[in-house]
């Protein structure tokens, strides 16, 4: 491969692994260049609109890890999220063009069948079915930091909260001490 440069890649378009899916729900395709700001900045909005009940992160290959950044992002931002994560494999087309034209003047081109993981995970403010595979409930001990009241501020302007706010592993440890 080393005479061969990519040209191009394509993944080829498969329909979302969730049947019952309302139209126009939003689905957010995080590539692997795709900066997570700008995803969360977008699906953030998107989430605290009315109408919005679902959203859908979907992402292949080395996406796959900063897609489920972006879904744990928002499941403490937002909290109450039901979701269903299916993992499947996709199948992506490469085209190398050879560097070194032949005799003739033809350039020779080579095409690559690549099949990389893929993951798509449904968040939902409504309940979904828990029988269905991939089903994870929402956290139960979790407080979303904006029902928190700020404790008070530490240097350079940092806001410090009760314990709990924002995190789930605090409650947890307190729980356990109490007992």
């Amino acid at each position: 491969m080393e005479n061969f440069r990519k040209v191009k890649t394509s993944e080829q378009d498969s329909p979302l692994p969730f049947p019952d899916l309302p139209p126009g729900v939003v689905e957010m395709k995080v590539k692997e260049g795709s900066k997570i700001r700008n995803l969360m900045g977008f699906a953030m909005a998107r989430m605290e609109l009315k109408g919005t009940r679902q959203i859908v992160f979907s992402g292949c290959g080395r996406a796959v890890t900063k897609t489920i950044t972006c879904v744990e992002i928002m499941k403490r931002k937002l909290g109450g999220l039901h979701q269903v994560t299916k993992v499947h494999y996709k199948t992506l087309l490469e085209v190398w063009e050879n560097k070194d034209p032949q005799p003739d003047g033809q350039v020779e081109n080579l095409t690559v069948h690549k099949n990389v993981p893929s993951i798509c995970i449904l968040l939902s403010k409504d309940p979904l079915d828990p029988n269905e595979m991939g089903y994870q409930p929402p956290e139960t001990d979790f407080l979303p930091r904006e029902t928190c009241k700020p404790k008070g501020t530490r240097g350079q302007g940092l806001t410090e909260y009760a314990p709990g706010c924002g995190t789930v592993w605090p409650l947890r440890l307190e729980r356990v001490k109490a007992q």
